[in-house]
């Protein structure tokens, strides 16, 4: 999943005025403003007084420790210490860090004792956010279920791809270009000139029966399908081709197609559904193309490990501490009923995927879950909020 959400960066900003005795203009946030050089993304927080209220989070506990578990798998792997140190924080220190907190779980502390253990034994850093300030912008992503065929038929004829052979990456996984021969590398190709000129002829891997479908599986960087014969199947994100990303949702704001306020995917959905000639002109608008592979049970992020609702987020891995544990604050929408409610919320989750439109301290995307009702969920987050991270303090490494 690291391709880029959907909904990610959609909505205008928002100007805000101050409750003075003269209206004053505010700053618009910039949540896609990059951290300056050199400064960390994280800030030590030393008055215990501003660690946040995280009650809540010490009696909803499901699924943590396995989200642990996925953390810990990746950092077991020699190819995760090179991203480390970050934000002045070691590779060991993560693992200690994650192994402790899987400990205070799996001696059964829940509710406050668990909260006065972590106080005792976690240093809490704060996002510096896009303002210094701490404020980060949370969205949501999810896997799409389509219906869909591994052979191209009369019904099912838009594909997904494999990816190709002359795609070069880094050591790291990072897009470097084309293999162009003879040891030179070119840029890949844009989402329309592979789409138009028909060169990864071969390298399908699935079809699905509407072209919208192709471009949210794009989006959301897997899903599953409902093969013909009532199956599911998986394709998880294999690579990109190496293009930034730029948003369809924005494009369709500017064009007036619709209002900043009524943008979601379901908008986006049926205005495509009533107007498919469409399509073309702005897929086209962004550049980004994903390619796929044929995975087996549950997704996995950036990292190649599963990602879990609520306890996975995506964010800019070049400046956050990878498979780290954190601390969410924000407002998030969950079921009630047969409806969907947003409330605030306080949660623990790790940092195990990654978005392409996620390069920035304040930005933070929320893996709400599979199926129609988790695309519901995440269509729904666009809320600001604060991101902790949690790491051992030193006398209890």
């Amino acid at each position: 999943m690291k391709c880029t959400r959907l909904w990610l960066g959609l909505l205008a900003a928002i100007l805000a005025f101050s409750g003075c005795r003269t209206a004053e203009m505010v700053e618009a946030p910039d949540y896609e403003r990059p951290l300056p050089p050199g400064q960390y993304a994280l800030r030590k927080i030393t008055d215990p007084d501003m660690i946040p209220n995280f009650s809540f989070a010490c009696y909803s506990t499901l699924n943590l420790r396995r989200a642990i578990d996925h953390s810990l798998s990746y950092m077991s792997k020699p190819s995760s210490q090179a991203f480390f140190p970050s934000n002045g924080i070691s590779h060991d220190h993560v693992v200690a860090s994650l192994r402790a907190f899987g400990e205070l779980l799996d001696q059964g502390l829940i509710g406050r004792p668990l909260e006065a253990a972590i106080r005792e034994r976690f240093d809490f850093y704060m996002s510096v956010g896009w303002d210094n300030q701490g404020t980060v912008l949370f969205t949501g992503y999810y896997t799409p279920i389509f219906d869909g065929s591994m052979t191209r038929t009369e019904t099912f004829r838009y594909p997904l791809y494999a990816q190709p052979d002359d795609l070069v990456k880094g050591d790291d996984g990072e897009i470097l270009g084309r293999d162009l021969g003879g040891g030179a590398i070119g840029p890949y190709p844009s989402r329309r000139e592979i789409e138009q000129s028909g060169m990864l002829a071969g390298q399908e891997i699935a079809w699905l029966a509407d072209p919208f479908e192709v471009y949210i599986a794009h989006v959301q960087g897997s899903a599953k399908l409902r093969l013909p014969d009532g199956s599911l199947t998986t394709l998880g994100y294999a690579a990109t081709n190496g293009h930034e990303y730029q948003s369809v949702g924005r494009k369709m704001i500017d064009d007036g197609i619709v209002s900043s306020t009524g943008l979601s995917l379901q908008a986006m959905i049926n205005h495509f559904k009533a107007n498919p000639d469409q399509i073309d002109r702005y897929v086209y608008h962004n550049p980004r193309f994903v390619f796929f592979r044929v995975g087996q049970g549950t997704p996995r992020g950036s990292l190649n490990e599963p990602v879990i609702p609520m306890r996975t987020i995506a964010t800019d891995k070049a400046i956050y501490p990878r498979g780290a544990m954190t601390l969410l604050k924000t407002r998030l929408p969950r079921p009630v009923g047969g409806a969907i409610t947003k409330a605030p919320y306080t949660g623990f989750a790790l940092d195990q995927d990654t978005g392409g439109a996620i390069r920035a301290p304040g930005r933070c995307d929320v893996y709400m879950g599979v199926g129609d009702q988790a695309g519901q969920m995440a269509g729904q987050v666009y809320e600001e909020g604060f991101l902790y991270y949690l790491f051992l303090k030193p006398e209890h490494l």
